[in-house]
This record gives structure tokens, C-alpha cells and sequence, in this order.
């Protein structure tokens, strides 16, 4: 904790603050379309069976040109339960007892059905390519993933490092910041990402080839990983991790660009290592993955904000990697959830600075919940009421998400922060990772997946208020601060152990 004094001699927020969000921002922005890449390139289109007498051009069952493709259709197609076109089931010879009939249909015994064994026909009035149609990558990309399994295998490790990412950003975020804008600077990197997440929708409309949209949101990162040697390692975390003297030519840095030379000449290892005597002393030992778990309170902690990093996840990403089972323009809903996301990073913003980490959270997950279960057991019939809900609930999450974003950061030591985060980033990414396994479910009931989007977040807000309220709070630096917490914040020294500076 006692790192915010020096932060607050080389500027809390200054010039050097300020270039470094903007470029994180931007970096936001560029990776994480990302995530939300499968909505376009692994769209599932509209598909049926092929069939002989439709799809062989060289065979003419309609020699005279009397029967019309729907005719041909029906006797080559059964009917699901909504009198649809089976998508993955065909007549074994076509029924033409089944052309008189205006619209009524016999109920055909299962020994006239076959599964596609010769393949599927897809719509491509939307995408005219994606992976569903291609099992293998064309063009430009062949040579890196030329079967679908290796596609696989490249969008998890790119999977991992966009998280990574993000998650680094978070935490670059908050420890360059005091306590009281750094909800301010998460609600930046939400609001980025926001930004990122309509251009897709844009970009996805535009270039509706899979791998041309795949190639052009990747160039990019090429950019931006050259310039992302200009950005400063947090000062905080190099101090913590034994490495004064890099921690310190850092701040220096950061007095220098702020315009505070001064401050940042007077700025000496003597008066680092007696500001912060006891973080030095904590980061002689190395930690590992086991000392999170080893005292209580950090212990606790853990577990109770990785489920609510999970449950809050698992609807945010049910909802928008799902965007075909709420209507048909899914580039125009990608636009429309961008949106709402905006206005609703501004709210939690606001609910995080006023109301505190534990109710804003506890506010936007029941909201969450509520929405989604509303929604669940709405008629189909009833379609903009949906979107609308949907669209309330997509935005609530992504506020639900800031917030356990912010909360997670601020319960977290500086010495370990960043493998502590990477375990809430776990089991965020186990709830983003279940949110389209739980499509499985629709095999019992079609309702069941969105059930479980809708009670995970209200369940969480039981947990939430397990955890301490860190609103105005300084972050801690070290384990023993956060063990400290039944005892009280630690006590001012009687006498300040660093020279104030003062500008001319």
C-alpha cells in the first residue's frame, strides 16, 4: 500500500498516465474483435441435405421444367416439428405421393429417412464461405492451417493470448492509477473494447469471406506489437517482485513526462527502500501459485471472486456468441450490442464510484439473471420484446463484468496480482469456454442453457457479499495486507520517510 505515496510524488495522473490508457485503449480495441470472431467466420448457415434430383446438374428429374425447386423440396426433404426443412435429413427416394398435397404432409416412417450422406447445401445469400462450409482454409491462410483441426488448435492459442491481453491491460491499468479512477480507467478499456466489438459488425458485413475477414482483423496486432515496446512496466509490480532499481528508473520515467523533474530527481533508492521497508522485505521470498492459497483470507478471496469471474462470463458470452438464436442480421446485432455496451460501462462507472464495488455487482448480476430468464420463457412470437430484453441483457453484463473486473483487481496483492488474476482469468475463461457447450443441453429442453445463463448471476450475488467492499481503497502490495484486514488499514508512520517535494 505504501506504493501510492510514491505514485502520488511522480503524478497519479499525468501526461505519461494518459499516453499509456491510449494505447492500451487502442490495443483493446484491435484484439477484441477477436473473441467475437466465430459469430461470422463459424456461423452456422442455413443448410439442407443434397439431394440427387435438386443438386446434380448433370441429372434433370424435371425434364419437362413443370415442377419448381420448392416442389422438388418436398418430395426430397421431410418437415421438422415446425414444418421446416430438416437440415441434416433426407427422403431416401423422393415422395411424389407427396405433390398433391397443399401443404399437408403424411407422417413418413423413419425407414424412408436417411441422414446427409452425401453431404450438405448451404445458403450463402449471408456468408458465402465460413468454417462450417469449409472444413479446410483457403487462399492466403492454407499454407498456416490447412485442415480444420489445425484452425482449431491456432484460435485456442490465439484464444489465450487475446485474455492474456486484455487481462494485462486491466492490470497496467490499475496499478499506474489511484484508487479513485481506477474504476475511470476500466470502464476505458470496456468502453475500447466496445468500440472494437461494432467495427466487427461493420467489417463482417463488408467482407463476408471467412478467411479475408480473419486476415484483415489480424494485420493489425502486427502494428501494434512493434510500438508496444514504448509502454512502461508497472513500476508497482517490479518493486514488489525485487527489482527496486528497475521499479525506480520507471517512476523517473514517469515524474520526467508527467513534469515533475523535481520529484523525480529527489526520488532516490534510499527513500524507495524505506517507503516501502516491508514490501522489499515480503519480495525476498519467491512466491508460487500455492502461497494464494495458503493463508485464509487470500484463500478466500479466490475462490469467491473466480465464481463470480465465472458467473458472470458464462451469460456474457452465451449471449453474444449466440447472436443467430436471436434473429437473422447477426452483423446488425453485433452493432447494436457494441452499442448498448457503451452507455452501460458510463452507469457502472457511475454505480462503482457511488454505490461501491459489492452492490454495483449484486445490481447488475440480479438484473442480468432476471433478464435472461424473462426472455427464456417469452414466446417466439414475441420477437422485438426479446431483442430488447437481450439487448438489456447484454449490456448489464458487460457491466457485471467491469465490475467484477475492478472488485477482482482491487482484493488482489501487487506481489502475486498478476497469477491471481490469470486464476480468476481461468475461471472466467471456464464460463466463456461452457457458455456454447451448454447448447448441448437444447437436446432435453431448448430452455435449459438459458436458464443456467440466467441463475449463474443471481447465485453470484449471494457470493459477492462475502467479499470486502475496496471502493477508495489503496491496492495492497503484499499478502501480509490483505492478512491484515481484521486488524485495521496499517498505521501512518510518525514521521514521513520521504522528502516532499515541492514544484517552482
Amino acid at each position: 500500500m505504501a506504493f501510492q505515496d510514491l505514485l502520488d510524488q511522480v503524478g497519479a495522473l499525468g501526461r505519461f498516465q494518459i499516453l499509456q490508457m491510449v494505447f492500451l485503449c487502442i490495443s483493446n480495441l484491435v484484439v477484441y474483435p477477436h473473441i467475437l470472431l466465430e459469430n461470422f467466420t463459424a456461423a452456422s448457415p442455413g443448410h439442407r441435405c443434397w439431394v440427387h434430383v435438386l443438386d446434380n446438374d448433370t441429372v434433370s428429374a424435371n425434364g419437362t421444367g413443370i415442377l419448381s425447386q420448392d416442389a422438388l423440396l418436398r418430395i426430397s426433404i421431410p418437415l421438422d416439428s415446425n414444418l421446416r426443412p430438416e437440415k441434416c435429413r433426407r427422403f431416401i427416394h423422393p415422395q411424389w405421393q407427396l405433390l398433391p398435397l397443399n401443404g399437408t404432409f403424411f407422417n413418413m416412417s423413419e425407414r424412408d429417412i436417411e441422414p446427409c450422406v452425401d453431404g450438405w447445401v448451404y445458403d450463402q445469400s449471408s456468408f458465402p464461405s465460413t468454417i462450417v462450409t469449409k472444413l479446410a482454409i483457403a487462399d492466403t491462410c492454407a499454407a498456416f492451417a490447412p485442415t480444420f483441426a489445425i484452425y482449431c488448435v491456432l484460435r485456442i492459442w490465439a484464444g489465450c493470448s487475446t485474455m492474456t491481453i486484455l487481462t494485462n491491460t486491466t492490470m497496467l491499468f490499475v496499478e499506474w492509477t489511484e484508487p479513485r479512477l481506477q474504476a475511470m480507467a476500466i470502464a476505458m478499456t470496456i468502453c475500447a473494447a466496445c468500440v472494437g466489438q461494432m467495427a466487427l459488425g461493420g467489417l463482417a458485413f463488408a467482407i463476408r469471406d471467412w478467411h479475408t475477414l480473419q486476415l484483415v482483423v489480424s494485420v493489425p496486432l502486427f502494428v501494434f506489437f512493434l510500438f508496444s515496446r514504448w509502454l512502461a512496466e508497472s513500476a508497482r509490480w517490479l518493486i514488489i517482485t525485487n527489482k527496486p532499481e528497475e521499479g525506480l528508473r520507471v517512476l523517473r520515467k514517469a515524474a520526467h513526462r508527467n513534469g515533475r523533474k523535481n520529484a523525480g530527481e529527489a526520488l532516490t533508492m534510499e527513500v524507495l527502500r524505506s517507503t516501502m521497508q516491508e514490501e522489499l522485505e515480503a519480495a525476498q521470498k519467491k512466491l508460487s501459485v500455492r502461497d494464494l492459497f495458503r493463508t485464509p483470507i487470500l484463500r478466500r478471496r479466490i475462490y469467491f471472486a473466480s465464481f463470480v469471474r465465472f458467473a458472470s462470463y458464462m451469460p456474457f458470452f452465451g449471449l453474444i456468441l449466440h447472436l443467430q438464436h436471436m434473429g437473422s442480421n447477426v452483423f446488425l446485432f453485433q452493432v447494436i450490442f457494441g452499442m448498448v455496451n457503451l452507455p452501460a460501462s458510463y452507469i457502472a462507472f457511475l454505480a462503482l464510484n457511488h454505490m461501491g464495488r459489492r452492490v454495483s455487482q449484486m445490481l447488475f448480476m440480479s438484473v442480468l439473471g432476471i433478464s435472461i430468464l424473462t426472455t427464456t420463457f417469452l414466446p417466439e412470437e414475441m420477437q422485438t420484446l426479446r431483442v430488447i430484453l437481450s439487448t438489456l441483457g447484454v449490456g448489464v453484463s458487460s457491466a457485471a463484468v467491469m465490475c467484477s473486473s475492478a472488485h477482482g483487481n482491487e482484493l488482489l496483492p501487487t506481489v502475486i496480482r498478476a497469477t491471481a488474476m490469470g486464476i480468476l482469468g481461468l475461471a472466467g475463461s471456464i464460463g466463456a469456454a461452457l457458455a456454447p457447450l451448454l447448447m448441448i443441453l437444447t437436446i432435453y429442453s431448448p430452455h435449459l442453457p438459458w436458464i443456467m445463463y440466467g441463475a449463474f448471476p443471481i447465485l453470484a450475488c449471494l457470493v459477492v457479499l462475502l467479499l470486502p467492499e475496496t471502493r477508495n481503497q489503496p491496492l495492497p502490495d503484499s499478502i501480509q495486507d490483505v492478512e491484515k484486514e481484521r486488524k485495521g488499514p496499517r498505521k501512518a508512520k510518525k514521521e514521513d520517510t520521504f522528502m516532499k517535494v515541492t514544484q517552482f
